[in-house]
């Protein structure tokens, strides 16, 4: 992932008519996907002639990769960035997975771009799919490199093998994704939650998740195991 953002610059006007361009497609294309943008949508949408609509992106592909790269800012912003502030190891690795269960829980209504979008672009070569798989490809280094660093902190046991964890931890999204948006189970992100903590406690070495959980957390294991 990129390094955290520099301070907001102020906008000109033709920055800011491309960035609530932007904005509006980043909102069609969570509900419809990206194969459902257009500039004659656009134009519709913010009122705009197609003329001008097109002389901020020049194509659909350069329409595309913009929403891909917005989606990717925004989700850096709401999952990534705020982990950094946790403690290095178990503590940054439960806050990136929080973090992005707590996106999900919100885009229920709408939609993952990135999981619509590897749908729409999986067997379809090309500058999007290229781009999608760039900015998917960054957060899964991300995440993996959080469970390396859990690793060296002491927090995981020597031998997890971080590319099998992220597998299991990826596949626990995917999982959710279908039973909240699809199936409308309710529960999932529950259920998700006590998945991820088995996935913890399977590589975890003796002790850590205790160790390493936040006080409230801390609190509630030893009330669970006075009762028992």
């Amino acid at each position: 992932m990129a390094e955290p953002p520099t301070p907001v610059r102020t906008l000109h006007k033709g920055q800011q008519t491309r960035a609530a361009i932007l904005d509006a497609a980043l909102a069609l294309a969570s509900h419809m996907g990206l194969e459902g943008l257009s500039i004659g949508a656009l134009a519709e949408i913010t009122g705009m002639s197609k003329s001008g609509v097109f002389a901020h992106f020049g194509s659909r592909d350069e329409l595309q990769i913009a929403v891909v790269r917005e989606y990717h800012h925004k989700f850096e912003e709401e999952v990534f960035y705020p982990a950094l502030r946790e403690p290095r190891g178990l503590p940054r690795l439960r806050a990136l997975f929080d973090n992005w269960v707590r996106r999900v829980a919100v885009e229920i209504d709408s939609g993952c771009i990135y999981i619509s979008g590897a749908v729409e672009f999986d067997d379809r070569p090309g500058p999007v799919r290229d781009a999608l798989v760039t900015m998917v490809q960054a957060w899964q280094d991300a995440l993996e490199r959080a469970i390396r660093i859990a690793i060296e902190e002491g927090h995981l046991e020597p031998d997890t093998d971080p590319r099998q964890m992220l597998f299991e931890v990826h596949g626990l999204i995917l999982a959710l994704h279908h039973d909240a948006r699809f199936l409308r189970r309710p529960g999932a992100v529950e259920r998700a939650t006590q998945v991820f903590r088995r996935v913890l406690e399977n590589h975890a070495v003796p002790g850590a998740l205790e160790a390493t959980s936040p006080p409230a957390r801390r609190r509630g294991a030893s009330a669970r195991a006075a009762r028992s």
